[in-house]
């Protein structure tokens, strides 16, 4: 009857540990499912982070591209106001007042042409002893120019000016001394055969070379105005004839010395 007692014990004892243990395994595997939830929860949590600071990142962009925009603009319209606000003001003008002005403008165009028409032909006549193919003066775009061939100013590869080169500069010097408000640009012009010695690199050079030396002629030797003068050197870039030829060669090889008037009066009527 006692071992019949114990049985029942040590199996009731059994039972009650399975039971435990049902129910404890039971808990631990809710538990892991809520902890598997909230690890989603926060995976998701953070990717919604991620996208609200990009959506925030993309919505500064916007907001300082408006920003630059609405500057842009606000300039325009400053620029446009002023605009409206200087032709309202010329607008205002008679036609009187318009007649007028365009009378004054025609006036200064026809005396400059009539000035440097006068100075192409005093020039002229300064150079006549000079043949056609050593020198030619004539008008273009408003200004004198003075081409004067190479076989009158240099030997070639030299950019040393010859005897009969320096007297007709001397005498170009004589007549610009009697018209102060002409500037002038001397240009020195080369064939495209290429050169290439202990002097000169290039056909760039030897033009730079030349136009230097003709103005170092006109001011230091004949006493021309350093204010009023350039030189500027253009190789074989701007040629007049073809290079195929002989004589176009020739002809390309030349100093252009370019006689401007002086346009303030035009520009202050045009912009006044």
């Amino acid at each position: 009857m006692k071992k019949a007692f114990q049985s029942i014990t040590f199996l009731s004892l059994i039972i009650a540990l399975s039971l435990t243990s049902c129910v404890s395994g039971k808990k631990f595997k809710a538990s892991q499912a809520r902890v598997d939830k909230l690890q989603r929860d926060s995976t998701f949590t953070h990717s919604e982070l991620t996208n609200c600071n990009t959506t925030v990142k993309s919505l500064n962009a916007d907001k300082s591209s408006l920003q630059n925009k609405n500057s842009s603009l606000t300039d325009e319209n400053a620029s446009v106001s002023s605009d409206l606000k200087s032709l309202s003001s010329q607008s205002k003008m008679t036609i009187a007042d318009q007649a007028k002005r365009l009378k004054n403008l025609q006036d200064i165009i026809q005396s400059q042409q009539d000035v440097m028409l006068k100075l192409k032909n005093t020039i002229s006549a300064a150079l006549m002893n000079y043949k056609a193919d050593e020198l030619s003066v004539y008008i273009k775009d408003g200004n004198v120019y003075v081409s004067l061939a190479e076989k009158l100013l240099f030997k070639s590869g030299s950019d040393v000016v010859d005897p009969k080169g320096k007297e007709a500069l001397k005498s170009l010097v004589q007549v610009l001394g009697s018209a102060p408000d002409i500037t002038v640009i001397i240009e020195g012009h080369t064939d495209n055969v290429p050169i290439k010695t202990n002097n000169f690199k290039d056909n760039w050079d030897l033009s730079t070379s030349r136009a230097s030396s003709i103005v170092r002629l006109m001011t230091t030797d004949y006493g021309f105005d350093s204010n009023r003068i350039t030189a500027s050197g253009k190789g074989q870039f701007h040629p007049v004839q073809s290079n195929e030829t002989v004589e176009g060669r020739a002809g390309n090889r030349r100093t252009e010395i370019i006689l401007s008037p002086d346009l303030k009066e035009l520009y202050k009527q045009l912009y006044q």
